[in-house]
């Protein structure tokens, strides 16, 4: 799906919460943290819209957003100095994911486990 705000950013972590539903409170939790971080970078740095996708696989849910503008994030998140009022997303999401990838295709992929 494409999402074009930070309110429809907002619409898409929800309706992909509700179709997590019966997935154990603590990895649905990390799956919003995970899909809000990306989509609200995105939209906010990535040229204004993001593509969406999610999927429960096995073991673990893969989220997708690619920005419009691509972007290949660090390898490895940089924490940033106690007094920075940003940069700690790519930290955050790095903390609860089992694996992030970058593709050009999809953009930032990221898989929490069950």
């Amino acid at each position: 799906m494409t999402v074009e705000s930070h309110a429809a950013a907002l619409q898409a972590v929800a309706e992909m919460c509700r179709a997590l539903k019966g997935l154990p409170e603590g990895v649905v939790f990390d799956c919003k943290l995970v899909a809000s971080e990306l989509l609200n970078n995105a939209i906010k740095y990535g040229g204004g819209y993001a593509r969406f996708s999610f999927a429960q696989t096995g073991g673990q849910v893969r989220i997708a957003v690619r920005g419009a503008l691509p972007f290949e994030p660090p390898k490895t998140c940089v924490m940033p100095s106690p007094s920075a009022e940003s940069g700690r997303g790519l930290c955050l999401v790095d903390a609860v994911a089992l694996k992030r990838e970058y593709s050009e295709e999809e953009g930032i992929i990221v898989f929490v486990g069950l």
